[in-house]
């Protein structure tokens, strides 16, 4: 199953395309990215000249480009710049087009567009690029010199998008620095780093950083290096590490200067800032995917098979009457009987009062009333004990889990998420995400559910988990994951069991493990303010439980666990205490029920 949202950290290069001047090798170099790449015609003529004299240039130059403009990556401006000094015009363009990355020749594009190396990158219009050199396929191996800061970040993404088959970051240190690893303008992008599989980590400590990095450049063919950080004020350009690599470095090699203004106080508080960002674009281009790359789903039958897996569906259920029957209907006719998908469906109940569980029965599933099961623990309210004990009660090697709520169920919903678990080994954990109409009144508001998520689960995981940011809905009902990754994972028992299955596969397997799958529209029934209330408090009580283990220790006491919730009546306000508290069970791994249970292949 072909993948077309390939990982693009430069996703458009601009390239100033001078009249029988430089350009031409550039172009060579940025079609090894999976960028889009703009052409920008120009003809410089002599301050002594007309303009005027420059229309046959522009005439032929308008005719290469358009021999280059056949490639579908290519866009060639029909614009040509004419003029004695075109960087201001060019300037001008580049505010207007914000392209990723601008890509120049380094020295005869200075001479040709009739500008200075510092006039460039003292105020450089966008990020820059300059290249010695030109790369004709995907290179072998890349090495990247860090440091820190942002054009640091800047050559790790420029490195990244060249696809190559090695990528070698080196940060190097003096003597007289800090522990390898430990100052401060690397700290950020050493997190990064350590979850990019993609790229190889070096230390060395050196006083003659260009020396090393030659040494170290022998097996490369391509050097990708930040310039200097310097002040707003200054006029030096490059540094002299980069500055002797353009002279003599064997590889092609790329110095790249960030066009972002970044005053050295702020730049001293933001440390990574960048970085996470580059590691997040990156996981959620590469592992972000569409219900629609899955629909054909005999593909889907035939990946399983050879895979020798088995799928479990799994439905928490707690008075869903009116939709139980309809979700596990479409399921068994369209994922087990059209398409054998699914092994078995089996439902969660949580002590429903209504007919539901009558419902699945009479529709042929296995039905458990969760409270009822593993009963020397004791039993706890809450979804999240739901599906904890629905491995228990499973044999599939991937279980899926969905809400029965759901009113415009489709089996999307299932074989979205199923998806990438079967076309990528080492995804472990699959989120589905979705628009959600939320009702006011007799009226829908197209994107106004999911408001607990947007409140409170995404502002802490960007607070606290920073790299799980690009995960859309957290909280969403529809996900699945490899058995022998839930069965070590911790649950919570109620509203944070999503929260914290999420960080516990982060922080077990890594971002790269964690997909997510755009589900189109779900439509389901909106809770009121209160509930939200307490879910929001229960996802907190969820998340401040992972940073005392990650830290060591205890923040939250038993008192903490109360919910004061405000009611109003005639008689004016009161306060009402409720018990809210989000309780771990372990991983079912450790429990002996399951293990003897799970001896027993699922046929």
């Amino acid at each position: 199953m072909h993948r077309h949202s390939e990982f693009s950290p430069i996703r458009s290069i601009l390239i100033p395309f001078v009249h029988e001047g430089p350009g031409l090798h550039l172009l060579d170099t940025a079609l090894q990215f999976d960028a889009e790449i703009t052409l920008v015609g120009v003809v410089v003529v002599p301050p002594d000249q007309s303009l005027s004299t420059g229309a046959a240039a522009a005439r032929a130059l308008r005719k290469t480009l358009r021999i280059f403009g056949r490639d579908k990556r290519v866009t060639s401006k029909s614009q040509i710049i004419v003029s004695y000094d075109p960087w201001n015009e060019l300037s001008s363009l580049l505010q207007d087009e914000e392209p990723d990355l601008l890509f120049l020749e380094y020295e005869t594009h200075f001479n040709a567009l009739h500008v200075t190396l510092n006039d460039v990158l003292e105020r450089p219009p966008c990020d820059v690029a300059l290249v010695r050199g030109k790369i004709t396929s995907k290179p072998k191996q890349v090495l990247i010199p860090v440091r820190g800061g942002p054009h640091a970040e800047l050559a790790l993404r420029v490195g990244l998008g060249l696809h190559s088959k090695g990528v070698a970051a080196l940060h190097i240190r003096r003597p007289n620095d800090p522990e390898a690893g430990s100052d401060a303008p690397f700290r950020g992008l050493d997190q990064v780093l350590q979850q990019i599989k993609d790229v190889q980590t070096e230390f060395a400590v050196t006083d003659d950083a260009a020396s090393l990095i030659l040494e170290k450049a022998k097996d490369s063919e391509v050097i990708i290096l930040g310039t200097t950080l310097q002040p707003l004020t200054s006029s030096v350009s490059l540094g002299p590490v980069a500055d002797r690599l353009l002279r003599e470095a064997p590889a092609t090699v790329i110095a790249v200067k960030s066009g972002k203004p970044t005053p050295q106080a702020i730049y001293d508080e933001s440390v990574g800032v960048e970085a996470i960002s580059i590691l997040v674009d990156k996981w959620f281009a590469e592992n972000t995917f569409h219900a629609d790359e899955f629909n054909q789903l005999r593909e889907l039958v035939d990946l399983k098979k050879q895979q020798g897996v088995t799928i479990s569906l799994a439905l928490p259920a707690l008075n869903e009457e009116q939709t139980v029957g309809k979700v596990i209907k479409m399921m068994k006719k369209e994922l087990m009987r059209r398409m054998p998908i699914l092994d078995e469906i089996v439902l969660i109940d949580s002590n429903s009062t209504d007919r539901t569980r009558e419902i699945a029965k009479k529709e042929g599933v296995p039905v458990y009333i969760h409270q009822q099961l593993l009963k020397r623990l004791g039993p706890r309210q809450g979804k999240g004990d739901a599906l904890w004990k629905s491995l228990l009660v499973t044999k599939g090697d991937i279980i899926v889990w969905i809400d029965t709520d759901i009113v415009n169920i489709h089996p999307r919903f299932v074989y979205g998420i199923i998806g990438p678990l079967l076309i990528n080994p080492q995804v472990q954990f699959v989120k589905g995400f979705y628009r959600r109409p939320l009702r006011v009144g007799q009226k829908m508001q197209a994107g106004g559910g999911g408001r607990v998520t947007e409140l409170t689960a995404r502002p802490l995981l960007n607070l606290f988990y920073p790299a799980l940011s690009g995960v859309v809905q957290p909280l969403s009902g529809e996900y699945a994951g490899r058995r022998g990754a839930l069965e070590q994972a911790t649950f919570y028992s109620g509203y944070g069991v999503e929260t914290g299955l999420l960080i516990d596969i982060y922080e077990r397997y890594g971002l790269s493990a964690i997909a997510q799958v755009d589900l189109l529209e779900r439509i389901h029934h909106n809770q009121h303010l209160e509930a939200l209330s307490k879910m929001s408090f229960a996802i907190i009580q969820t998340v401040f439980r992972k940073l005392e283990k990650r830290f060591g220790r205890a923040v939250l006491e038993d008192v903490n666990r109360s919910m004061k919730l405000i009611r109003y009546n005639q008689k004016g306000y009161s306060l009402e205490v409720e018990q809210i508290a989000e309780y771990e069970r372990p991983p079912m791994i450790e429990v002996p029920e399951y293990v003897e249970r799970n001896k027993e292949p699922l046929n």
